[in-house]
């Protein structure tokens, strides 16, 4: 009777730890870009959900409803609020810069025709990974409904 051993040898094992190494260094790059990308897309359309609420309150209740900054800027997070009252939060995104379109801009409020009230300079948010490989930008159209684009506003 012949015995076989069945398995991997060390050398074998080596070349397939190896190999795996190289391919996962090869994907590391991309997959860090991949995931900033996402970080980005995901504030962004977190502020724009935002803003649609925002609207939607403010035509419900045929008054001025606004996202407010937080106390640190937009990247602190921000309220959705009306009058005295919070009827939304969002918290601070870690690693993402937050950057409005006008430097003065620190709430966006809709009126009750669902229209924003600032019609001089209409606000955006410039979203962007802390390394600037990712970017974003939630504008408003005429009648206030948020707008997301690749790039900047």
């Amino acid at each position: 009777m012949s015995s076989r051993v069945r398995g991997f040898t060390l050398i074998e094992l080596m070349v397939v730890i190896s190999l795996a190494a190289v391919m996962l260094g090869l994907a590391l790059p991309s997959f860090k870009s991949f995931v900033a990308g996402q970080r980005v897309k995901t504030a962004t359309s977190d502020f724009s959900l935002a803003a649609v609420f925002a609207r939607s309150e403010a035509i419900k209740r045929n008054a001025e409803v606004g996202i407010v900054a937080a106390a640190g800027g937009w990247k602190d997070g921000w309220s959705v609020k009306f009058g005295a009252v919070t009827l939304g939060t969002q918290s601070a995104y870690k690693g993402l810069v937050m950057t409005p379109s006008h430097v003065d801009v620190i709430d966006v409020v809709y009126l009750g025709s669902g229209r924003l009230k600032t019609q001089a300079h209409i606000p955006g948010l410039q979203v962007s990974d802390e390394g600037g490989t990712a970017s974003r930008c939630v504008s408003f159209d005429l009648s206030g409904l948020p707008k997301r684009k690749l790039g900047d506003c």
